[in-house]
């Protein structure tokens, strides 16, 4: 019989709480599959951007994702983007003044009452923050996903932080707590001066998805039908795809 790992235990034991601190959230995400189910009845675009190399992948996790909304505009900024270089990434989303041209580029904001979900564990950087100010000034409904505990742990003097000072959580319409614990990893490896095991993506997926999955369930609670993708993949998953395809292609950037 194998011995079992403890290292392999512990992190799935965190991960596993952390999903716990999360779900003690659900009245938080209710409320905010509210404003969600109200915009998509609208026939308006949810749109989410993640300010951030690694948080930019929530983004992507609920773009043309089998099970996902179809009117879901995922902000892939090339400057996010890890691709394109993980320092320059982190160098962009300290930079004051990003947000509002990629809210242009991505034309945000053009109706009223348009949902913006903000993904950003940490919840401190100026793209992230602007993003929050951005919308407030377009007149749209902000969703934040990030980490209370982790930006509050944060010194205000920090070079990662906005010239405001502020935090994400603070700023944003609805707030959901996504518990990232400080400093993201959270597994110590004996001779190892640094903790291993990430978690932020998991915190933000998990908290997305459930998300989602409540803004489904109050969209079908209308009497409509949740306009969700199936499985490409799937037997007949491109047929039953192609009517949503025809309405949200010419509407969002990166379906195509």
């Amino acid at each position: 019989m194998m011995t079992e790992n403890p290292e392999f235990r512990g992190y799935k034991d965190t991960i596993s709480t952390l999903m716990e601190e999360i779900l003690a959230g659900a009245g938080s995400i209710e409320k905010a599959a509210t404003a969600m189910a109200d915009s998509i009845l609208r026939d308006q675009l949810v749109h989410v951007i993640g300010p951030g190399g690694h948080s930019s992948m929530a983004a992507e996790e609920v773009l043309w994702r089998a099970g996902g909304l179809a009117p879901i505009n995922a902000i892939l900024d090339a400057g996010f983007n890890l691709m394109h270089g993980a320092k320059r990434s982190n160098i962009v989303e300290r930079t004051p003044g990003y947000a509002a041209a990629v809210f242009d580029a991505y034309r945000v904001g053009r109706t009223p009452g348009e949902v913006i979900i903000i993904v950003n564990a940490y919840g401190v950087n100026a793209v992230c923050l602007e993003s929050a100010f951005e919308a407030r000034r377009r007149g749209m409904v902000s969703i934040g996903i990030t980490s209370r505990s982790f930006a509050d742990s944060l010194p205000h003097d920090h070079p990662a932080r906005h010239s405001s000072g502020k935090s994400l959580y603070q700023e944003v319409d609805h707030f959901l707590d996504c518990h990232l614990p400080l400093g993201d990893a959270v597994v110590e490896i004996e001779g190892s001066a640094e903790k291993t095991g990430p978690t932020s993506t998991f915190c933000n997926v998990f908290t997305i998805n459930l998300l989602l999955i409540e803004t489904v369930k109050r969209i079908a609670a209308s009497g409509e039908t949740p306009p969700l993708w199936r499985s490409a993949n799937m037997p007949g998953g491109d047929a039953a795809n192609r009517e949503l395809e025809e309405k949200y292609v010419p509407r969002v950037r990166h379906l195509a």
